[in-house]
């Protein structure tokens, strides 16, 4: 079953392409409009005793005809560009396949799961809280001071893999005895799917939850090992 996180996110890249294919027809139209006045200031200018041949004259009309129809053939490709998505499929397949690091529950298979920590600064000391896909505490970990990233090797006090699934992930920072606060954390997951539903993109991570690319804070490629 596929969940999705909704935040709305605005790629500046599919910005970028438009701009660069909106420059073509562009230029195609300039110099249409170029060739348009030369014809008429030669019709305009020239010596009515030795006025153009008319087979010249014809073959300026044909030529003018030919540009006209190059640019309204290059505003059309423009356009079924646009909505067939070219620039925005060539970005979702960059996706594919990468590891991304954001707030949302990580899915588990028996390969261990890196964590991005962020304890309170106050904190003296911390700690990994992993709760599975109800929400029940499965699993706590001390975290060494100063430590910003953690492995979690999803195994039970009997040392045998926890149940394939989700676990999201939090830090409890603690001054003392004192509970400071509780926070959630970012995780990597692997991008098997990218989407495109209006502005917005849309990631489908291993295990099928779906998060939108804004949430994303980190990519890596495709299977490294934890370190």
């Amino acid at each position: 079953m596929t969940e999705t996180i909704p935040i709305s996110t605005a790629t500046a890249s599919q910005g970028k392409a438009a701009a660069t294919t909106a420059k073509v027809p562009s230029a195609l139209t300039s110099d249409f409009e170029t060739f348009l006045k030369m014809l008429t200031a030669q019709a305009r200018n020239q010596d009515p005793l030795e006025p153009l041949n008319s087979s010249e004259y014809a073959a300026q009309l044909a030529q003018f005809s030919m540009v006209e129809q190059q640019v309204r053939t290059n505003e059309t490709l423009s356009e079924l560009s646009g909505l067939l998505g070219g620039p925005n499929m060539t970005q979702l397949s960059g996706w594919i396949g990468s590891e991304v690091r954001a707030v949302a529950p990580a899915f588990f298979d028996g390969t261990p799961v890196r964590i991005s920590t962020t304890p309170n600064e106050l904190a003296e000391s911390s700690t990994l809280v992993v709760r599975n896909g109800s929400g029940e505490v499965v699993d706590r970990q001390v975290l060494s001071p100063g430590d910003r990233t953690a492995i979690w090797n999803g195994l039970d006090a009997g040392g045998a893999p926890m149940a394939t699934g989700h676990y999201s992930f939090s830090v409890e920072s603690y001054r003392g005895s004192e509970l400071l606060s509780e926070d959630a954390v970012a995780s990597y997951n692997r991008v098997t799917e990218a989407q495109i539903e209006g502005d917005d993109v849309i990631l489908i991570l291993e295990g099928g939850q779906a998060i939108l690319a804004q949430l994303v804070t980190a990519v890596r490629s495709g299977d490294p090992q934890p370190q």
